[in-house]
């Protein structure tokens, strides 16, 4: 079903080029055919300049959503190290508060041998004359100390401990402070991106923008045809998992939410923040980046794709969508977008990863 929407919408597209006909002149043929000419040439330039323009605004976007990956990133490093950091602050209170018991009951130690004349334990067994004495101080030396020698232990340990808490957590502090400028760089470099292309689109009359939006239809559909016409569907028939279709009935039921950068839903998504929800909902936990579920997830052959796995695409596996079946994704395009079904060939296609897959 897919499938055929988008055929019938690209054959559409396609068959809605308009054409212009001319009348002609018995009197004057010359003339009839460098009119033509002339609007064939006009024409020819004003498709090219619009194309220039399609060209431009996609390149923006393209490094929005470059940028939008590193920002997501930025933004779950700074997470965990938040997290990070309070956990380091839970175990330096912890150990600080065992470090000062220790060193209080290595007072209480001091002052009792204070209170007993600062005379060593040993000086006194030997000068004991009683031998039941003898032995019972011989006993009570001992024991203190093995006391004292797990204390000063206890003390050496503990303020080791401390020591490395304190450093991990100046660490983490230092990187959290470096992510937190990464976060901010790129959401600035995003908005400088979106901001252009926006203004780029804003140049365009209203009737131009409908002709731009069916330019990048038909384009989207010849690369699809010619990734169909490699014969690449006939290797790929596999059934969805239980998971995965979860998943799909999540990300499909998003159709027409508008496309908005580092967001997760519910009411908006990036392309990433659509297929982490949806295979949120397939009961899967999976990164919050195009590029992190490349790196993280299993990969497979695009021969043993299946509907609900995710297709990466472009060389920084900067996009992805979720694959339907019959040669066709759902994913949230670009800002001015919304989530829709498009080809699975109407991008260049880096690899496949499936987030219900073995590890």
């Amino acid at each position: 079903m897919a499938c055929t929407a988008v055929v019938l919408c690209a054959m559409g597209l396609l068959g809605g080029t308009a054409t212009s006909a001319y009348a002609d002149d018995p009197k004057n043929p010359s003339a009839d055919a460098e009119r033509a000419a002339g609007a064939k040439t006009a024409a020819d330039a004003d498709a090219r300049r619009l194309d220039d323009v399609r060209k431009k605004i996609d390149a923006l976007y393209r490094k929005a959503e470059q940028a939008t990956d590193a920002y997501n990133a930025a933004t779950e490093q700074v997470e965990l190290q938040q997290k990070e950091i309070v956990k380091l602050a839970r175990s330096i209170d912890s150990t600080q508060r065992r470090l000062a018991d220790v060193k209080r009951r290595a007072g209480a130690l001091a002052s009792a041998q204070y209170r007993g004349g600062g005379m060593p334990a040993e000086a006194k067994l030997m000068l004991n004359v009683d031998p039941g004495g003898f032995l019972d101080n011989a006993t009570l030396a001992r024991k203190g100390q093995l006391a004292a020698k797990r204390m000063i232990s206890q003390l050496s340990h503990l303020e080791g401990d401390l020591k490395g808490y304190s450093d991990a957590a100046t660490d983490r502090w230092e990187k959290l402070e470096a992510n937190r400028k990464k976060k901010e760089s790129a959401q600035r470099d995003i908005k400088k991106k979106i901001d252009e292309a926006k203004q780029l689109e804003s140049r365009l009359a209203a009737k131009e923008k409908g002709r731009l939006k069916k330019l990048e239809d038909e384009l989207a559909f010849q690369q699809q045809q010619k990734w169909l016409d490699s014969g690449v569907l006939k290797d790929i028939g596999n059934k969805a998992s239980a998971p995965g279709k979860k998943a799909i009935s999540y990300a499909t039921a998003q159709i027409g939410k508008d496309y908005v950068w580092g967001a997760e839903g519910p009411d908006t998504f990036d392309c990433s923040g659509l297929t982490l929800r949806a295979w949120q909902a397939g009961g899967r936990t999976i990164p919050r980046t195009s590029q992190e579920q490349w790196h993280q997830l299993p990969r497979v052959a695009l021969k043993d794709m299946r509907p609900g796995d995710l297709i990466i695409y472009f060389s920084d596996a900067s996009h992805v969508g979720m694959y339907l079946g019959d040669g066709a994704i759902v994913h949230a395009p670009r800002p001015g977008r919304q989530v829709t079904i498009t080809g699975a060939g109407s991008m260049p296609i880096l690899g496949v990863v499936r987030p219900d897959g073995d590890g």
